[in-house]
Parts: C-alpha cells; structure tokens; sequence
C-alpha cells in the first residue's frame, strides 16, 4: 500500500509534502486493489516515494466521479466562474513555484531552474491565457430561408489526457486548461516516472475550490490506466502526447470503443537548417540548446542539423565544444547545466542508438558515452557528416544526440528536412528574409521558428503533421479539440389568416 504521503527535500532544503493516493472527487483515495508505483530519483536512484497506481476499477470511479460532476453542476457553470477558477489555479501555482520545480528536478531529472524559468512560467502563462477565453467562445447566428439558426459551442463532457514524461506540468496544463475553460470535466492521467507534479498539482485544484470531480488526477500505469480510458465508453474525448506507438493505440482504442474525439501530439525529428548568411553564434546558442535542453528530451528537439558546407567546418567545432562544456550533476543546484537522463531504461536506448552509430563507422563529433556519477548521466553526443539514411537521422532517439549534415543549396536542404515520416517543429536560420518565409512555406511542419529554436506561446498553437499527429495545444486552435458545435434552426410560421 501507498503511505498516505510523502515529505521531499526540495531547492533550497526546502521541505515538500504530497500526499500519495489518487485524486477522485477532490479526495485522495488509495487504489482499490492497492497497487502501487514506486518512484525513483534518476539522479540517486533511491526510491523518491512510493504512490498509489490506477486500476481500471480506479478509472471507472473517477469517470463516474466526472460524469456526475459534469451533469450535475458544472455543465451549467458561468464562464466568468471557469474562468475565476482558473486564474485561481495560476495563483497558486505561481506561489507554489519552487515546490513544482523541485519536484520536477526530483523525479523527472530537469533542471530545477529550467523547470521554473520555462515549465512553470509557461503553466501560468496557459492557465491565465485560456482563463480569459472563457466567456468568449460563442456560436454563429445564421439567416436560412423562412427562418434563422444559430450554432452553439458546447462542451463534449467527460474528457481524459494522457501526459508524458518529459515536462509533465506543463502539458498537463496545456491539455487542463482549454478542457476546463470549454466547460468539460477532465480525468488526467499521470506518467508513471515522474507523476509526483500531479500530487502537487491535485492540492493546488482542491485548494483553488474546483468542485469534485470536475478535474480527477490518476497515476498509473500507460497499459493499464491510460488504455482504460481509452476504451471507456464514457470518455467523450482522449488528448495524448507521447510516442507514435502509443498514439497508434489510443486511436485504435478509441476508433473500437466510441469513436471518442482524439487529439494526438506525438513524435518527431525536427530539422535545424544553418543557411550561410546567419548569425553563427545565435545559431550556435539555439541548435545547441535545441539538442540539450531537458537532455534531448522533448518532442521537438532540433536532432537533425543541417548547415551550409561553406560554414559546416566551423561550426562544427563550436558546437561541439558546447556541448562538452556541460556541467552534470544534481538537477535541484544552479550550477548544474545538465542532469541525468530519466530512467536506466531511457539512458540504455539512448546508448542504443550511439553504440550503432559507432559501429557503422559514423565520425562522433562530441560525448558517445555515460558521465560518472550514481545517476542515469549520458554525455551531450554529436556526430557528424551523418548520412541520411543512418537511423539516428531518421529515428526519434529522445535523448542528447545531435546528427549534423552538410548541404550546398536550399533546394536540396528542404528535401532533405522534409524526408522524414514526422513534422512537428522546424528551425531556419538566415539573415535572408526573404529566403526564411520561402523554407518557412516549404517545410513540412506544424511549427517553424526563424533564428530561435522551440519558442512556446500560450497564444499560438502548437502540434504536429504526417507522424507527428493531429490537433493542436495552445492558442485558439487549441479550444476546437475541447468543443462540439450544435445548430438550432427556428422554422418562422406565417402569419395566421385574419
């Protein structure tokens, strides 16, 4: 059994209690079985705490908890009250900055000051952009012949997300935030290595005064609690981000119970494109970041970097030396620029994909190998001159491993970015504004940034193409995977005979 809490030592010595059970109806509960998840620290691997794990009986509970709370009251509820809520929540999470930025550096390995400039900031950002949308989402009045009808946009109900690994506060917030502002009830579940932020997160809901059930947060296991929910026949709509395969599944889950609304953020390979003309050390910061931040990590890492032969050689040799400069260590200290790789099983398939490379030959460039230290540390790695064909180019790797490439004209480095099954997040770098639009046009991709790398904005939306999935975060767009749209029409009777 999961002991009713846990007490963390966070940034600063600070001291972080969370409670372990599941979050049903506003109330921690232990799992009906009594299963368990047992948490481990990447960066000691010591056991964090043990929590409580989602049964599909547990599942059952919460979207019953959901139903009822949609039916019953909040359906009803005025926008400005949503909206109220959930600037409540940024309140509180704003407060609470440090404690869900320690916790994140704790069980997800991030950076402690990367998780609160960029993961908590960006939270905030989210819970206060789609608080305002709120009493804004309105219908259409129509004129149709002897009559008129307008549209209402309604909320779909009981509603579910699946949430990765990686930044796990964030995009729970991405999915929570335009779900609750829409009017639906939501059931979140949490990944099972790094779901002590939704412990957190569930007391900050309470404390905010959201009703019960209206937001239920589970841990559990992807194969168990998240294939539940994909199946459950009272989910109206599942929102995953994740790997390809596992979106495969939840849309087949989901196509065979049903025919829940899907919304699918999942992998990618993303393209860096260095043109001649531009500012090398701007790139240098951006395409290196783009590698290392949250270790490669993240769905949109820019892993496949192409630069103009004329600079290829120098640029090679500076972005090599960034990455070696890495300090590693302990993810919570703020001289640390680097820590451990999530898990050993994330840190071993990483190693895969280098220890292939190696052995066909491929020239390493920087890193290839663990760092010391008790955690799941893996050197920065690049390797250069890759061909395009070779997996590492071609495969999602999630991890701190860059393959560079040189190219000689824009029409071959636009053939070569568009030659992957995924297109999710691109990155063009020229002083040429006419040529950044023209690539900018070209490219396959749901998200392209000119002369930066990954920026994300409450306010634009942000999701994938081809393999990379449907839908969208963020933004407006965000809003439509969240709604349903009803017509009335009202048939005008003549006038009675005098």
């Amino acid at each position: 059994m999961a002991t009713d809490s846990v007490t963390l030592t966070g940034a600063f010595g600070a001291s972080i209690n969370l409670n372990t059970g599941l979050f049903i109806n506003n109330e921690f509960v232990p799992s009906k079985n009594g299963s368990v998840l047992r948490i481990e620290s990447p960066t000691t691997r010591k056991q964090l705490a043990v929590v409580s794990a989602a049964t599909k009986e547990d599942v059952d509970a919460a979207v019953a908890a959901s139903s009822v709370a949609f039916r019953k009251g909040w359906r009803q509820t005025l926008p400005s009250e949503r909206s109220r809520l959930l600037n409540k929540l940024a309140d509180l999470v704003e407060r609470d900055a440090d404690e869900l930025a320690s916790i994140e550096a704790l069980d997800a390995g991030i950076l402690f000051l990367e998780s609160k400039g960029l993961h908590v900031n960006q939270a905030l950002e989210t819970l206060r952009y789609f608080a305002g949308w709120a009493d804004k989402i309105t219908g259409q009045l129509l004129h149709i012949p002897q009559g008129f009808a307008y549209t209402k946009r309604e909320p779909l109900g009981v509603c579910a997300a699946v949430v990765p690994w990686n930044s796990p506060l964030m995009i729970t917030i991405w999915k929570l935030a335009p779900a609750i502002a829409a009017g639906n009830t939501l059931i979140i579940k949490t990944p099972e290595l790094t779901p002590l932020y939704g412990q957190k997160l569930a007391a900050l809901v309470k404390e905010a005064g959201f009703p019960p059930g209206v937001i239920n947060i589970l841990c559990g296991e992807g194969h168990i609690a998240g294939q539940a929910l994909a199946e459950h026949p009272e989910v109206r709509k599942i929102a995953f981000t994740g790997s390809t395969a596992v979106g495969r599944k939840i849309l087949r889950a989901a196509s065979e119970s049903n025919l829940k609304k899907v919304t699918l953020e999942l992998g990618g390979k993303g393209p860096s494109i260095v043109f001649r003309d531009a500012d090398l050390q701007n790139a240098l910061f951006w395409t290196s970041l783009g590698i290392t931040a949250n270790n490669g990590q993240v769905c949109a890492a820019g892993s496949r970097i192409y630069v103009h032969s004329s600079i290829y050689e120098t640029f090679a040799k500076q972005f090599s030396e960034r990455l070696a400069s890495a300090v590693h260590g302990d993810p919570l200290l703020p001289e640390t620029t680097k820590g451990p790789i999530v898990s050993e099983g994330q840190r071993e398939r990483v190693r895969g994909y280098i220890n292939q490379a190696k052995s066909a030959g491929l020239t390493l460039l920087a890193g290839g190998d663990t760092l010391p230290g008790e955690g799941h540390f893996l050197a920065n790695t690049a390797f250069s001159d890759v061909p395009e064909g070779a997996s590492i180019m071609r495969e999602e790797i999630f991890g701190p491993v860059a393959s560079l490439a040189k190219f000689d004209s824009e029409d071959e480095v636009v053939e070569k970015a568009n030659s992957t099954e995924y297109g999710l997040s691109s990155a063009i770098f020229t002083n040429d504004v006419s040529r950044a639009y023209r690539v900018a046009d070209a490219l396959e991709s749901g998200q392209v940034t000119i002369n930066t790398w990954g920026l994300l904005n409450s306010n634009t939306p942000f999701g994938g193409i081809k393999q990379s999935g449907f839908g969208r975060d963020l933004g407006q767009d965000a809003l439509e995977g969240w709604l349903s749209t009803k017509t009335v029409k009202h048939f005008s009777l003549p006038a009675p005979a005098e």
